[in-house]
């Protein structure tokens, strides 16, 4: 009898990997080109009075107050929105990519793309409890002592869940003793968030990706659309999404920026528990933190807006400058307040402030949480979370009670999520960026548009190029009248200008570039509505410092190491920033004296 169940095995298994490999075929092959073609004929009924509409865009009065588009343009826009929202997740991340292309789009439509809401049903928690039990081959509550089944956050491709982790589901390299509470000897398990992706999300964006591919080879062959590059650009996005469809990217992420920020304490990103992160499924700390829209909600301004808003570009200009590892997501909605409590080193930190930076290069916001020990225990933390998040809806009460936690000592820390997407530029790119920022800051504003246009995608299609150089030399040339004038240059104006600019001639852009750009344009929106004086370039002059001041000048020249020519531009910079920032401070002592003077009276 065993030497026929022997025999039997190879046949039984020869004849299973015989049936597997029809299935594949049969479903590659023909079931997947007709789900295809169902997904396309669905998305053509859907988006046909938009074709049929079309002749709209050119069609009525034009309206001032919106970008002077013509009204039919209005409205076709406002289909547009509305259809992009009834197809599915692919095509809600493809309107908010989109918005943030005023580079290619009208800056209109951009406006109204960006308004769209992600009105996405959530799956079922069954389907969550299969999907975790799956990937990690456990019993749900062998992970789980507690879930709250209602998702936090639902998005387009997952979904959140909070949740407190068991004991022993720990592994034991995690240190429980970070948790332990002020008045208990036992350590306190991890909140934790559970982020889930959405079953079947990814084929149905498959699909869409190669209907998308489809509808920008067509386009593409339309002489007037060659210059945007539609092609390379859904391959653009397509990789997007494909990032975004592995949570194990995301969570490499945020081991990446934890480590680039260890030592800048004013800045968080959760951690992500590696041994529960799959494709499909993503554990990390839960970060009790206060949106920062409750901060820029409401004419009246906090008493922590001006240190929030500093902390934000602070941050930003790290990643940009020092890591070349930026998160190219920072909305809003991505963004947390949390406040904690120093202990007495910090207070020592504080109060040394005035006197090493020069010297150490460190930025303030760096100087006064330099290490995360420093602070009082997370229980100070959540004080304090439910003290503001009792007066989350009265901006007012709010304010008073900001007030009386920095009276307390408190101080902001702040807390990036959602780090699936992230942006740098490689060596060619990162020249191309390096030699545009020279003429830009030697304020040669002819060879910065030269450039653009030599550099771009697709130079020989660029429409009425001397034109386009002579525009960037006057914007440039207003950019200097203005330049010693704090607070009155807006970064994202200039930059909004240009991308006016560069879909006006046709100059096609490195998507990394426009990445870092959409980047900046975020961050400056948010810190403007915290503070209307900050400035990008004042919040630069400190790392430019730390830059030049590493190891006797080292730094600075590994900050230019992949341009062959000499480095004077940078020190060029420098130098003309400590000048800004020196005649700023005269001006404003001048100002003081002469207000504190007594006139007589005439």
């Amino acid at each position: 009898m065993s030497e026929k169940h022997t025999q039997s095995r190879p046949r039984k298994s020869k004849l299973r990997y015989f049936l597997d490999n029809i299935i594949k075929v049969l479903s590659d092959y023909v079931i997947e080109p007709i789900l295809i073609a169902y997904r396309f004929t669905y998305l053509l009924i859907l988006f046909l009075p938009l074709i049929i509409g079309a002749p709209a865009l050119f069609i009525g009065p034009r309206i001032a107050e919106c970008e002077n588009e013509r009204m039919g343009a209005l409205w076709w826009y406002d289909v547009l929105v509305r259809q992009m929202e009834n197809s599915g997740p692919t095509f809600i991340k493809l309107a908010q990519w989109a918005a943030s292309r005023t580079d290619i789009f009208p800056r209109e439509m951009c406006s109204r793309l960006s308004k769209l809401h992600s009105d996405v049903n959530p799956h079922s928690f069954e389907d969550t409890k299969k999907i975790i039990e799956r990937e990690f081959g456990k019993s749900f509550y062998e992970i789980f002592s507690e879930i709250e089944k209602c998702p936090i956050g639902v998005g387009a491709i997952a979904q959140v869940y909070k949740a407190t982790m068991r004991p022993e589901a720990l592994s034991a390299s995690y240190d429980t003793n970070n948790l332990m509470s002020q008045d208990q000897d036992e350590p306190v398990m991890p909140t934790v968030a559970v982020k889930v992706l959405h079953p079947k999300a990814e084929k149905t964006i498959q699909r869409d990706l190669k209907i998308l591919m489809i509808f920008s080879r067509i386009l593409d062959a339309l002489p007037t659309m060659r210059w945007l590059s539609l092609p390379e650009e859904v391959m653009k996005f397509s990789e997007m999404m494909q990032e975004q469809l592995d949570l194990r990217k995301e969570a490499n992420n945020l081991l990446i920026f934890r480590e680039n920020f260890k030592n800048r304490g004013s800045v968080e990103f959760p951690k992500p528990f590696t041994e529960y992160t799959t494709k499909n499924v993503l554990i990390e700390e839960f970060e009790e933190g206060l949106p920062i829209k409750l901060f820029l909600e409401g004419e009246e301004k906090g008493i922590y807006d001006h240190m929030i808003a500093n902390i934000g570009l602070d941050a930003f200009l790290h990643m940009l400058i020092f890591d070349n590892f930026v998160h190219a997501d920072l909305h809003p909605g991505n963004i947390m307040v949390k406040f904690r409590r120093p202990n007495l080193l910090t207070y020592i930190r504080r109060l040394l402030i005035d006197f090493i930076p020069t010297t150490s290069g460190m930025s303030k916001m760096e100087f006064q949480f330099v290490d995360k020990k420093d602070m009082i225990g997370d229980d100070d933390s959540r004080i304090a979370y439910a003290r503001l998040m009792r007066h989350a809806g009265n901006k007012e009460l709010l304010n008073e009670e900001l007030t009386k936690l920095s009276n307390e000592g408190y101080l902001p820390r702040l807390i990036f999520i959602d780090t699936g997407l992230v942006t740098g530029l490689n060596v060619e790119n990162r020249r191309n960026f390096l030699d545009l920022f020279r003429a830009i800051t030697e304020f040669d504003g002819y060879r910065a548009g030269k450039l653009m246009m030599e550099r771009c995608k697709t130079p020989h299609l660029v429409i009425d190029g001397e034109l386009f150089a002579l525009k960037m030399q006057h914007l440039v040339l207003n950019v200097r009248a203005l330049t010693l004038q704090l607070g009155k240059i807006r970064i994202s104006d200039l930059l909004t200008e240009v991308f006016k600019m560069v879909r006006t001639h046709h100059v096609k852009l490195e998507g990394d570039f426009i990445n870092i750009i959409i980047s900046i344009l975020l961050l400056e929106g948010i810190g403007r509505q915290l503070d209307s004086q900050l400035d990008l370039l004042r919040n630069a002059l400190p790392i430019l410092r730390k830059l030049g001041a590493q190891e006797g000048g080292k730094g600075l020249r590994e900050g230019i190491k992949d341009i062959e020519r000499g480095g004077m531009w940078w020190m060029k910079f420098w130098f003309w920033l400590e000048a800004r920032e020196w005649i700023d401070s005269s001006c404003e002592e001048y100002d003081m004296s002469m207000k504190n003077v007594s006139w007589p009276d005439i």
